[in-house]
């Protein structure tokens, strides 16, 4: 009786180590690349040519996806959760002459893109 319940003991603990071992190998092959940062930011100041003075409120178009947000108080905007490839920034503001800007967003980077507007003249 000895010898069965140590067969029995040795084949329980067998076993729970194999499915503890196939448990542990599926959730190491669970992580996918969902895991690593796949998306880029795009973020800067729009400041004045002439006074480096940030501008508030100015119109930052991102293409090809045509998303617009406008820049704070301190000139500053951002766009987040970007695939990677290349856009193109249009920065714009009442009194300023438009400006572009081609830039390439990077997988898992930040890119700074600051960019100065020069004012129209009226004469």
């Amino acid at each position: 009786m000895t010898q069965q319940r140590f067969s029995v003991a040795y084949r329980l603990r067998t076993i729970f180590l194999y499915l503890f071992v196939v448990l542990a190998a599926a959730y190491i092959c669970s992580c996918t690349s969902a895991d690593y940062e796949i998306f880029s930011s795009v973020y800067g100041t729009v400041a004045d040519y002439d006074t480096g003075e940030p501008i508030p409120n100015a119109s930052v178009v991102l293409s090809p996806t045509n998303i617009t947000k406008h820049t704070g108080a301190d000139g500053t905007y951002r766009f987040d959760n970007l695939d990677a490839q290349q856009y193109t920034i249009t920065f714009q503001k009442a009194g300023y002459q438009a400006n572009r800007k081609l830039v390439s967003a990077i997988s898992g980077e930040e890119l700074e893109v600051n960019i100065h507007l020069k004012k129209i003249n009226n004469n």
